[in-house]
């Protein structure tokens, strides 16, 4: 297991590399920096001074050396806008995003692998088939549609959940929670289930598809033959057979909805990074684009380790050495 997980951080970190020479690129030719950090109307001296400043008077192979040193070291430059560090401005908002992600990623696990795990059991009984047309229009209806539906129904209509916001908000040294207050916790909701409901979808899909495949299995009618409770024949045999697909999945939509909640984050105004991302995309701030990218890779690349790794936990057939 050692000499795999090793092999894999050794692999992200070429791709890391191969994303710094991406955000690089972003960062010195989309668009002249000194034209952004000057203004309009500096002058050509003014402009030459922040040139030398900046290292963009450099050659680019120099320039990007630079720019690896600094990252490494966790110095991403300072925001063209707000003229603070970008880690700084980004780790503010990472709370917000992960507490948004876990919440939909839970929901869209825990519900979708109940529902296909009932829906299996029963294809063709009427409520099972409903389900299953409810899953066709999770797929099916955009995200920012579900998320304009839900406001219309619980914050204008009903009135019970707020439409926009983060709530109120507690902070445990560096970390500012709203799962510790009620109004966060209703604050999160809908924006929360937005985010689940596609993924719901997709995982519930999943778990019935491979359900109805191992469920045909011989070793489950011998199981049933034995007279083993169903609990014990369902949960234990059959499920634990079809969970590594529905891990995969499940890694892969957290790693998503981590790196690229822009949507859902703009419709309920969540202060999230997706939300600085939009922003930062709107006002050309190249520095906050780079760092933000290369987080995402960061990000993702450590969830796909994680999956791997329960892999072996869940099938102790698997042995990575």
């Amino acid at each position: 297991m050692f000499t795999y997980i090793l092999r894999r951080l050794l692999q992200g970190a070429f791709v890391l590399l191969g994303v710094t020479l991406i955000c690089f690129i972003i960062f010195r030719y989309m668009g002249d920096p000194v034209q952004t950090l000057a203004g309009q109307y500096a002058t050509t001296e003014e402009r030459e001074m922040i040139r030398q400043t900046f290292g963009l008077d450099k050659p680019v192979h120099v320039q990007y050396g630079r720019f690896l040193a600094n990252a490494v070291q966790g110095n991403f430059g300072l925001s063209y806008v707000s003229r603070v560090p970008v880690l700084r401005l980004i780790l503010e908002r990472f709370p917000a995003t992960f507490e948004l992600a876990l919440t939909a990623v839970c929901m869209a696990f825990t519900i979708g692998l109940i529902l296909g795990v009932v829906v299996s059991l029963k294809p063709y009984a009427v409520g099972n088939r409903l389900i299953m047309a409810g899953s066709l229009a999770g797929i099916s209806i955009p995200t920012f549609l579900i998320g304009i539906l839900l406001i219309m129904v619980f914050s204008v209509w009903l009135e019970i959940l707020p439409p926009f916001g983060r709530g109120d908000t507690v902070t445990l040294g560096f970390w500012r929670t709203g799962l510790l207050s009620i109004d966060g916790i209703k604050h999160l909701i809908l924006p929360a289930t937005t985010l689940a409901m596609y993924q719901l979808a997709v995982l519930m899909r999943l778990t019935r598809a491979g359900m109805r495949e191992v469920l045909a299995e011989e070793f489950i009618k011998t199981a049933w033959a034995k007279g083993l409770p169903p609990f014990k024949v369902i949960f234990k045999h059959a499920l634990r057979n079809v969970l590594i697909p529905v891990v995969t999945m499940t890694g892969l939509q957290f790693g998503e909805i981590l790196a690229f909640a822009i949507v859902t984050e703009t419709i309920f105004q969540w202060p999230g990074m997706g939300n600085l991302l939009l922003t930062s995309i709107y006002e050309s701030d190249q520095p906050v684009i780079a760092t933000y990218i290369m987080l995402a890779a960061l990000m993702i690349l450590i969830i796909n380790i994680a999956v791997d790794i329960l892999y072996a936990l869940l099938n102790p057939k698997i042995r990575y050495d």
